[in-house]
């Protein structure tokens, strides 16, 4: 990905918050017929030092043999984003861009089909998503009808060899610039487009900064 230093995430800790802020992600991998793409909310961890990735694919989704065949594979998360408008800084001599947030993970994937590591998973995934569907699952759904489920999907693990984060929320615009984008996007019902502006207040942008630096 093309990083312009001043858009760079410089830390792990930030880039696993933003994924687990932002888990419905995009699964890339390569094909005979081209790349391949699957859409998927994962589970991220911090294990030995390293981030792993977990989730599944529907066995009927050919994804999982990819990952078989070749293990290496790209997953981007991403976040808010939004057209900025040139009106919003000083300098009339301006030109259009858009803010966004982005993590791209390259690493090495490993399929899993076995009952405990599949329940493990979907455990996991439950906590992260709807921790009281845990009962339901574990107590009141029948022990045929977990079995089938089970046997329908394959399970994924990917190891994290090197992370990429960009965050382009106008750090190398003006103060002023910066806090004009960021009241002309809370104004909108949209909520990417108000989580942009968020987002750039909790990166410090913005006179409200300067002005908490000079109390």
């Amino acid at each position: 990905m093309y990083i312009p230093e001043h858009f760079r995430l410089r830390h792990d800790a930030d880039a696993v918050a933003f994924m687990r802020a932002n888990p419905f992600a995009i699964l890339i991998s390569p094909a005979e017929e081209g790349p391949f793409a699957t859409h998927l909310p994962l589970s991220v961890h911090e294990e030995e030092g390293k981030i792993v990735l977990r989730g599944h694919v529907a066995k009927a989704n050919p994804h999982w043999r990819y990952l078989e065949q070749n293990a290496q594979c790209l997953t981007i998360f991403h976040g808010p984003h939004s057209y900025v408008s040139p009106s919003n800084y000083v300098a009339v001599d301006s030109v259009p861009t858009w803010n966004y947030a982005a993590v791209h993970v390259y690493g090495n994937a490993r399929i899993f089909s076995s009952p405990e590591e599949l329940q493990g998973m979907l455990h996991e995934l439950i906590e992260t998503f709807d921790p009281a569907y845990r009962a339901q699952w574990d107590e009141q759904t029948s022990p045929k009808f977990r079995e089938t489920m089970l046997h329908q999907i394959a399970g994924f693990e990917i190891v994290a060899t090197k992370i990429e984060g960009k965050f382009k929320l106008n750090q190398n615009r003006t103060r002023q610039d910066q806090s004009n984008v960021i009241a002309s996007l809370e104004k909108s019902r949209d909520r990417l487009v108000c989580g942009v502006s968020q987002l750039m207040r909790e990166q410090g942008l913005g006179l409200k900064t300067v002005e908490k630096e000079n109390e």
